[in-house]
């Protein structure tokens, strides 16, 4: 019998600065929560999609 949950079954966010999709992980067990990022690169400072837009 297999262990543990199907990766469909994982709860999902919207990442704060690209838009994407992603799922939780292990490592964010005790802070679920306050998870807002898809990665260290999108924590680390750039800029939300809607602002990285050129202006015409």
């Amino acid at each position: 019998m297999p262990r543990g949950v199907k990766k469909a079954d994982l709860p999902t966010k919207i990442c704060a600065t690209c838009g994407l999709p992603f799922t939780w992980r292990k490592k964010w067990a005790r802070d679920w929560p306050q998870v807002r990022y898809c990665s260290k690169r999108c924590a680390g400072g750039r800029k939300p999609a809607e602002d990285r837009r050129e202006p015409f």
